[in-house]
């Protein structure tokens, strides 16, 4: 029996809401058909958003989503997106299918969907193709509550007061699809760029160590291992200044998405054997070293974490389904990958002291998408029940804890069978979120708690391995109850199914 130790005394850090957030870009059927479907469409939508996506991603309390790329970020000028939509320009997307984008989602949509889902603001701005007065003038055009030619613009298309942008990206993979940068060139770039974010929000005379900036800045970081680009990015940017040692950033991004198959095969999203199995999930497990390897370098600029590690692009990247358009990169959804992000918001959770936001590529139709839609049809992927389930804790405080494990997997790719995390969540429950990631032995579970439980309840995510939901049986994974839980004198006592994801709610006395 596996021994774990939950200390609530001690307190760690807050988990941030946004490491639960989201990503959504111009590709495939994440934005339309997936989001948007238009104000005329006889599928059920409010000012052109799908009701049901909506009222889905509101119950997992998605609590920021990033747009519009991704790729697409650094080729999108964003007054191709505004006005009388019979006056947009209609564009090829060259990133993602060579497809026609009618630019009938841009800015004041956008932000539309971010109002009716109650959610922060991410936008991301072109850096690689763009200029530094367009980005400028797309954040007058956004914030800016005076008088002044965007603000005059935006008002003229149909919006008086301004939006909040909460967070802004300055370029989006600028190592690779965002110009191909040396870690100098863009880091300079980025100086330059970010300069002209400016903080519309700063009133006049006020003190700036007074002043809580309304934008935070994202400096695009590196790719997967590259540690050299996260030391030169830094080296380059990082100051002391009246605000504090933020080098320019409030923010460093992070991307790493999971092949089982590598870079150029990928492998099938539903046809995999036990040890692709257990090597997509020790690929999972990498984000670990990631997040510690980079934040070290971090640590040497910024001991006091006041930038946030921000992984914006993570999740599973398999080859694209049989028949589809393979740069819409549409997949299915199974309980591996269900286990992946159990994994990986468990990993994001123990290091909330850096980690403060990240998004999951993508939101609809997507890659590691939490929802699926065709015509008038939604279904919620296994994913989707993951973040329904660790959804208690956004905004908690994290607590110690610690678990044995045991090995399981492959020679190649062992894997302990167990990973956990817990909370102290705003309800005032002790929150413990348990992955097993084993494919044929239940975890039983002795755990030791510091406090009294005076109840206990939970739920679980399990399946066989290639388990999945589809438009014509929607409902294989869900969130189902757990309730073989026992309260012992020191904790409780439970067993964790093979293949699954546990969530228990302690009411401490």
């Amino acid at each position: 029996m596996a021994k774990l130790k939950i200390n609530t005394e001690k307190k760690l850090a807050k988990i941030s809401e946004e490491i639960y957030g989201h990503f959504s870009e111009h590709l495939g059927r994440c934005i339309y058909e997936g989001i948007y479907v238009g104000e005329d469409s006889p599928i059920e939508q409010v000012n052109g958003m799908r009701k049901d996506v909506v009222d889905a991603l509101k119950a997992i309390k998605v609590p920021v989503l990033r747009w519009p790329g991704g790729c697409f970020a650094d080729e999108y000028h964003w007054k191709d997106g505004i006005g009388p939509k019979e006056n947009r320009k209609t564009i090829v997307n060259t990133h993602w299918g060579g497809v026609v984008e009618d630019n009938s989602f841009g800015t004041h949509e956008y932000f539309e969907l971010c109002r009716q889902l109650g959610c922060k603001t991410y936008v991301n701005g072109n850096l690689g193709s763009g200029t530094v007065r367009e980005m400028s003038e797309w954040v007058e055009y956004m914030t800016f509550s005076g008088v002044s030619p965007m603000a005059g613009l935006r008002r003229q298309n149909g919006h008086e007061e301004p939006w909040k942008v909460d967070y802004f990206g300055v370029g989006n993979e600028n190592w690779g699809c965002g110009g191909n940068m040396t870690p100098e060139y863009y880091a300079n770039e980025y100086r330059r760029y970010q300069t002209y974010v400016r903080d519309y929000s700063q009133k006049p005379m006020q003190p700036l160590e007074h002043h809580t900036p309304s934008i935070r800045k994202i400096c695009c970081g590196p790719n997967v291992d590259d540690y050299e680009w996260t030391k030169t990015v830094l080296d380059t940017c990082f100051c002391h200044s009246p605000k504090g040692s933020h080098g320019f950033m409030d923010g460093l991004s992070l991307h790493y998405y999971v092949h089982p198959e590598g870079w150029e095969r990928k492998g099938s999203a539903t046809e995999f054997d036990a040890g692709v199995w257990y090597k997509t999930l020790s690929k999972a497990l990498y984000m670990e070293e990631l997040i510690q390897k980079h934040s070290a370098i971090m640590d040497v600029y910024d001991p006091e974490k006041e930038i946030a590690l921000v992984v914006d692009e993570w999740g599973t990247w398999y080859t694209v389904e049989p028949g589809t358009n393979p740069g819409f990169l549409y997949q299915q959804n199974t309980m591996r990958d269900a286990l992946v992000a159990g994994i990986t918001l468990n990993i994001f959770n123990k290091h909330a002291d850096r980690v403060r936001m990240a998004n999951l590529a993508q939101i609809v139709n997507v890659l590691q998408a939490v929802i699926f839609t065709e015509g008038d049809k939604m279904v919620k992927t296994p994913t989707y029940h993951i973040f329904d389930l660790y959804k208690h804790h956004q905004g908690a405080q994290l607590v110690d804890s610690q678990i044995e494990t045991t090995q399981t997997g492959t020679k190649d790719y062992p894997v302990p069978n167990l990973t956990e995390s817990a909370s102290i969540g705003t309800d005032g429950r002790l929150h413990i979120t348990v992955t097993n990631l084993s494919l044929d032995q239940p975890a039983a579970i002795d755990a030791f708690l510091d406090v009294s439980a005076s109840a206990v309840t939970g739920e679980m995510v399990a399946g066989e391995m290639h388990a999945k939901n589809t438009f014509e049986d929607p409902s294989q994974v869900t969130v189902k109850a757990f309730d073989t839980i026992e309260i012992t004198k020191q904790g409780l006592k439970f067993t964790v199914p093979a293949c699954s994801a546990v969530h228990l709610a302690v009411e401490m006395a």
